[in-house]
């Protein structure tokens, strides 16, 4: 049987998530919405690079080409993805759908490529950057799944439910309009604008109106105090954003919220829960997840610069702009976010 190179374009080929949720390795970033949301929100380019033998998906490496002013040209394998494993079906499609994309990026003059997984291809190449993923098991009953939680975890949910903090789970325009300034706060505390609010309607009319996401929001006394935006696909789930108000810390409602969200996801059947991808030098937000008790593993990301002909090492530093957006107003980061974001993918 004849094996044939195509690049697919999923939000417009019939029967796309079909075709992934067949691998073992499918992930809602691979999905026909989530190329639906970057395509729509930012204006990128889908270039998914396939092996088909007939009818039949073999391997894959997603891509969507960024086309920008400030950052230049390039390949990313996914934007604003945490992470986007190649599904591959035999371990030297790998190499032969990289070096068509690797020919494909130099004739559209992309400054480099970025993979988002891949490891177990490129274990003799030194990554580009790493991170923390945690993914926790969800085929057990809720309770001995809470069980299983650290201490700690378990004394901040009671806490949050003898507060009174609620939680309720919603498909709404509303909910994620509510999640969405909580959202801008934190961005704001941790000197970051804000993604903009079309990318979030985007989200909401592609996965979370079609029940492949949902919003969960927690209130005290009738006000909106912490959130999160939640993805998922096959059965497999992902928590994706989280928000607060620092005041309201102490009450516990971010724990309220993640337990709310992975007992929903638990009852429902899905197979398991990835609490996405953390810097390393993130003490706190390590701290938090290992507290569910997650397997952890280490994500390596790969950028190919394409100039240079070589796989590179990101020095970038963290943004010296920080201390002045958090002295910004929140609707002016607001603004900034709407003219940044398609940029930085």
């Amino acid at each position: 049987m004849r094996i044939t190179l195509q690049i697919v374009d999923p939000t417009k080929y019939p029967g796309w998530d079909e075709l992934i949720l067949a691998s073992r390795t499918y992930f809602f970033f691979h999905s026909s919405a989530w190329a639906k949301v970057l395509s729509d929100s930012y204006g990128y380019r889908p270039l998914f690079f396939t092996l088909f033998q007939d009818e039949r998906l073999l391997s894959l490496i997603p891509v969507m080409e960024i086309k920008s002013i400030l950052t230049g040209r390039r390949g990313v394998s996914l934007p604003f993805s945490d992470y986007c494993v190649p599904i591959i079906h035999e371990k030297g499609h790998f190499e032969n759908i990289l070096n068509d994309i690797i020919k494909y990026g130099t004739k559209r003059r992309w400054k480099y490529v970025e993979l988002r997984g891949g490891n177990e291809f490129l274990d003799t190449i030194s990554p580009a950057k790493w991170f923390y993923r945690h993914t926790l098991d969800l085929g057990r009953d809720a309770d001995i799944i809470f069980r299983s939680f650290k201490g700690s975890t378990r004394r901040n949910i009671r806490k949050a439910v003898n507060e009174n903090v609620q939680a309720h789970i919603s498909h709404s325009l509303d909910s994620v309009r509510e999640f969405y300034r909580l959202n801008a706060i934190t961005r704001k505390h941790h000197g970051l604008p804000p993604q903009p609010f079309s990318f979030f309607k985007n989200v909401h009319k592609h996965i979370i109106f079609k029940k492949k996401g949902l919003v969960v929001l927690a209130s005290f006394k009738g006000r909106t105090i912490a959130g999160a935006v939640y993805f998922h696909f096959g059965r497999r789930a992902i928590y994706k954003y989280g928000a607060s108000e620092r005041k309201y810390q102490n009450k516990r409602p971010n724990n309220r919220v993640m337990w709310e969200a992975i007992r929903w996801y638990a009852e429902k059947g899905f197979e398991d829960f990835s609490f996405g991808r953390t810097e390393p030098e993130n003490d706190g937000l390590l701290q938090f997840k290992r507290g569910w008790g997650p397997r952890e593993t280490v994500l390596r990301y790969y950028k190919y610069d394409l100039r240079e002909a070589s796989y590179v090492v990101d020095h970038s530093k963290p943004s010296t702009f920080s201390p002045i957006f958090r002295r910004m107003p929140v609707p002016l980061l607001n603004m900034l976010g709407s003219l940044l974001y398609r940029h930085v993918g």
